[in-house]
């Protein structure tokens, strides 16, 4: 069983495939298995690293509460581990807080980070603003109604019972996750990093709109943006074909070299 040692917590993780490297970081309802559809579908091409954040999975979830801060030193166990040295991350919701953050800590293993319907926790005031309002309009809804459509929980009972079930897998919660947006990284710290920073958005998230998410990579030159038509926040989970090929292009095409970013 793969483990890797973040400062005496033992975080478990996967491996499958081969090629160049997508490490995905899970949202706080995922673990490593709920990549499933990515595994299969991508790892003829890429090696597929998946892992499970401490207090996720099957990594420690033995202490007593949980701090955010860790979960970039999470990954970048990982990374340090397989001894990665051209991994894209990607990651899911706010997952992509850690990956982002991960990213700077090793941004010689790491050229690229996906942020996955995530502005990355990135601090600015209007970014900040602007999320802030597609939250407060987000808790208006039941929270399996923020992350898959109406039409997919009618039509795929399954799945949908699936995915909620995955959460029951995790000892943290959302509210462990929440301050990993403290102290977040400034636009002039990501681009001084050199990392290639895309943005991955569903065209019907209702958890972070469409417009935000422009916006942060409007913000931040040399940000790549990519809107998936009909998608949820979610997108992994009800979309896989439409997201799997977003990520496998985004792995193709965020690999020139860092002089020339």
């Amino acid at each position: 069983m793969p483990i890797a040692d973040s400062d005496g917590t033992a975080i478990y993780y996967e491996r499958h495939g081969s090629g160049p490297a997508i490490l995905f970081v899970h949202g706080s309802g995922g673990h490593h298995a709920a990549w499933w559809q990515q595994v299969a579908a991508l790892r003829e091409e890429f090696t597929i690293v998946t892992v499970d954040l401490r207090g996720f999975g099957k990594s420690d979830s033995s202490m007593e509460e949980f701090d955010g801060q860790d979960f970039p030193g999470d990954v970048v166990a990982v990374l340090d581990q397989e001894d990665l040295t051209d991994a894209m991350l990607v990651g899911q919701s706010i997952g992509s807080v850690a990956a982002l953050r991960a990213g700077l800590l090793r941004p010689e293993r790491v050229p690229s980070v996906v942020l996955g319907h995530s502005l990355g926790g990135i601090s600015h005031p209007e970014l900040r603003e602007l999320a802030a309002a597609d939250r407060a309009e987000a808790v208006k809804l039941p929270v399996i109604d923020r992350l898959l459509t109406k039409p997919f929980q009618q039509e795929r009972a399954d799945l949908t019972f699936l995915f909620q079930q995955m959460g029951t897998f995790n000892v943290a919660r959302m509210q462990d996750l929440r301050n990993l947006d403290t102290n977040g990284p400034s636009l002039e710290e990501i681009q001084a990093s050199g990392i290639r920073v895309a943005f991955l958005a569903g065209e019907k998230d209702a958890v972070l709109g469409v417009k935000t998410v422009t916006r942060a990579h409007e913000l931040l030159p040399g940000s790549h943006l990519e809107i998936v038509p009909d998608a949820p926040h979610s997108m992994y989970w009800e979309a896989p074909d439409k997201y799997n090929a977003a990520v496998a292009h985004l792995r193709r095409t965020l690999t020139a070299p860092k002089e020339a970013a």
